[in-house]
């Protein structure tokens, strides 16, 4: 692929809430990362209420913008081009960012590129590793996702494996609500596992006969919420930092089980993690450990560019742009969309 120097990328995320932009220069270096996040907002709710996020967006996203540009110490005088998610997630928030997108693109006669927001988790990874290029396989674990993805080349991608009901991250927020946690759950249980004993109850691992790479982790869910649930029965206490490592065990094991069984199929040499639960210290632990073992290059972003951000969105916008990724002013938000589709 020719490369293009000096391009300046206005990113925007708003998939779900957290509201983001970013300037990022030549696909991998961050020059501004404004997040706004609505967690505090939502987790009165314990979880994410859809109206609420949207009406955020609409009031933050100028806000995000003006701040990243002038953490960047640019204007949109010096941007190349409008990077914006446009799916998976959440209609309304979608809507605000790529309408916002589409209005600048717009106004100032600049190239638009959507981008998928799977495929930003996935390019995190470049920000902070220069010497990462594709091929390699990556696992996504995210709140609404969970993906085994073959990265073929850059834009170019195969899903060997995802979940077949909750997602990780889902299935952490559900066991961090039924111990009393609260949202988000995942960090909390994070932190709160450590206290505990992982092998103090065995939960059940979920595995695919037809399908190796595929993940459920209902089960393992619905298993902890039937012991939570028997204890009540049975007038017994239970102990919140064991059922929360133990879980984390279970989920983990999974997930590095299924992912190095495709890093040996395939013969791969570097494998990255990436999504909200990357961020997580066991997987990141277990995933080092599993990597080194085998001789593999092990990638992990940051924790901030693990979360939804809006630089890995002007990542991955970046090489969509040197692929010639063009959208026009039809480009609508597209909830269900799956990774690979244009």
């Amino acid at each position: 692929m020719k490369e293009i120097r000096d391009i300046n990328i206005l990113a925007i995320e708003s998939s779900c809430d957290e509201t983001a932009a970013a300037v990022v220069h030549n696909g991998r270096e961050v020059r501004s990362n404004v997040i706004s996040s609505q967690i505090d907002l939502h987790k009165l709710y314990g979880g994410v209420v859809p109206e609420i996020a949207s009406r955020k967006h609409i009031e933050k996203i100028n806000q995000v913008i003006e701040e990243a540009l002038n953490e960047a110490e640019v204007t949109l005088d010096d941007i190349d081009a409008i990077g914006v998610t446009y799916g998976p997630g959440l209609v309304g928030a979608l809507l605000v960012g790529v309408a916002e997108a589409k209005a600048i693109a717009y106004a100032r006669n600049l190239p638009l590129v959507g981008v998928h927001h799977i495929e930003g988790h996935i390019s995190a990874n470049y920000i902070e590793h220069p010497d990462l290029e594709p091929p390699f396989l990556c696992l996504v674990v995210s709140g609404g996702h969970t993906h085994l993805v073959c990265v073929k080349d850059y834009g170019k991608y195969e899903i060997l494996g995802r979940t077949r009901d909750d997602a990780a991250g889902e299935a952490y927020d559900k066991v961090a609500r039924a111990i009393g946690l609260g949202y988000p759950g995942g960090p909390k249980i994070d932190r709160i596992a450590k206290e505990g004993n992982p092998d103090a109850i065995v939960f059940p691992r979920a595995k695919m006969e037809d399908s190796p790479y595929d993940f459920s982790f209902s089960g393992v869910k619905s298993a902890v919420l039937n012991y939570i649930n028997g204890c009540h029965m049975k007038g017994e206490t239970f102990n919140p930092a064991d059922i929360a490592a133990s879980f984390q065990k279970a989920v983990v094991d999974v997930l590095v089980e299924n992912a190095m069984k495709a890093v040996e199929e395939y013969g791969m040499y570097k494998f990255a993690i990436a999504g909200g639960v990357a961020s997580n210290s066991a997987l990141r632990e277990g995933m080092k450990k599993a990597c080194e073992e085998r001789g593999i290059q092990f990638y992990h972003p940051s924790p901030i560019y693990c979360t939804d951000n809006a630089a890995m969105i002007g990542a991955a916008a970046y090489y969509e742009y040197l692929a010639g990724t063009r959208h026009g002013w039809d480009l609508n938000a597209v909830p269900n969309l799956k990774l690979g589709e244009r």
